[in-house]
């Protein structure tokens, strides 16, 4: 489980093998072995003792910011990783295998994309008939790119422009089914221009936490990617990952929407959007959980959704130095 606080001014300390969180009159234990990692989305307290019994428990602190971006993490110091992955990295940055492998990831986005709307078309057969005009749409994006050939370099900006018109028509799409007080003009950051936005850029930093973690602890440099430009202090690889994970989030948030279980007073105005707030965090937060926690076929197996993720960048570490 992920553990979460929420709550300006809570206190997390050790209790002998397990974390207690203190938040004004009230107070919650848990067990260390049931933590997978700890995420702090607000003004809070934590002993040194806690956090050293974290580092010992292979247990990540995260930091993120009203906005859902992480801006700091505590981690053990022995990570495993290898020099030979990140040589690798920088060998096939601007060669076919780095386009083959962006290029991947993009045709993996996309068809994320169509199989969140081909299910959502399925429990409304009154909007089939848009629903599927929408997926069309999508799906001659996707063969478009599955076509091209060629070096990264020369081929990054058109990868990346039938990745932006394919999420248009996604979010259109998207936008199509949401409730009518919750419609919203297709995608919006830093502020959010609307209450949909708002929770999926929280949820999108939230999973970017994630897949920097395991891109680290595959061994993969984060500042390496091949698709996103990879200008200072920008962690380009997890930009390039995060795609093919996204519709997780997605699927989350339009749920909330639709089953009307999202409240106008989740929400926060600001100025230039709307900003989510503690109420509407904790409630996205739970959801998220749920989607991670939850339990799915992968390769044959049943995998926490969570451990796919995991997962996908070992997979890529092995590509990288040869190993399948």
């Amino acid at each position: 489980m992920q553990l979460v606080i929420n709550t300006r001014g809570s206190y997390l300390r050790k209790k002998e093998n397990r974390f207690l969180v203190r938040n004004e009159d009230k107070v919650f234990e848990v067990s260390v072995n049931k933590v997978d990692s700890i995420l702090i989305a607000t003004s809070a307290y934590i002993s040194t003792d806690a956090i050293r019994f974290a580092v010992e428990n292979n247990i990540e602190i995260v930091f993120i910011d009203h906005n859902g971006n992480p801006y700091g993490r505590v981690w053990h110091s022995k990570l495993g990783s290898t020099t030979l992955i990140r040589r690798r990295q920088l060998e096939i940055y601007d060669k076919d295998d780095g386009l083959k492998l962006a290029k991947a990831w993009s045709v993996k986005k996309i068809e994320n994309q169509i199989e969140l709307l081909k299910r959502l078309k399925q429990t409304r057969p009154e909007k089939h008939n848009e629903l599927k005009a929408y997926i069309e749409r999508i799906e001659e994006m996707r063969d478009k790119l599955k076509g091209l050939k060629g070096a990264i370099d020369d081929r990054r900006s058109t990868i990346l422009g039938i990745e932006g018109m394919s999420s248009k028509i996604y979010f259109e799409a998207v936008n199509f089914v949401m409730p009518q007080k919750f419609k919203f003009d297709g995608r919006s950051r830093q502020p959010a221009r609307d209450e949909f936005n708002a929770m999926l850029n929280y949820g999108y930093g939230v999973l970017y936490s994630m897949v920097e973690r395991a891109c680290i602890l595959a061994g993969l440099d984060p500042y390496i990617g091949f698709l996103h430009t990879d200008n200072y202090n920008k962690k380009s690889l997890v930009f390039d990952l995060i795609e093919i994970f996204r519709t997780w989030v997605d699927e989350t948030v339009i749920f909330l929407f639709t089953k009307r279980k999202v409240k106008k007073e989740y929400f926060d105005q600001i100025e230039g959007g709307v900003s989510l707030n503690k109420e509407g965090r904790a409630v996205l937060i739970q959801a998220l959980n749920e989607t991670f926690d939850k339990t799915v076929k992968y390769r044959g197996r049943n995998v926490q959704v969570r451990n796919i993720i995991q997962s996908e960048c070992h997979g890529v570490a092995n590509r990288l130095i040869g190993k399948r």
